[in-house]
């Protein structure tokens, strides 16, 4: 299934990829950090729902309570949840 998901309080305006199961795959971010996002991009390119939260979730930006890959999180577990 494709997936888009609108983010909030990060610069990145929405993120989009393809989830199986529970594997995800295809990730682009729209807007914010071009090069820091298309290399987590990368490297969680395969990696399951877990995994992804296990490394990414939590993590913050600045003074923001959120970040891009914490907004990442946010969106394969809403997917995952939406199968």
């Amino acid at each position: 299934m494709d997936y888009t998901y609108d983010t909030e309080m990060v610069c990145a305006q929405q993120i989009s990829f393809h989830i199986e199961g529970n594997v995800i795959t295809n990730i682009k971010f729209y807007g914010g950090c071009n090069g820091n996002l298309k290399a987590i991009s990368k490297l969680v390119d395969g990696w399951t729902v877990e995994e992804i939260e296990a490394k990414l979730k939590g993590n913050t930006c600045g003074r923001r309570p959120t970040s891009c890959a914490d907004q990442l999180c946010l969106a394969v577990r809403a997917a995952y949840e939406e199968q």
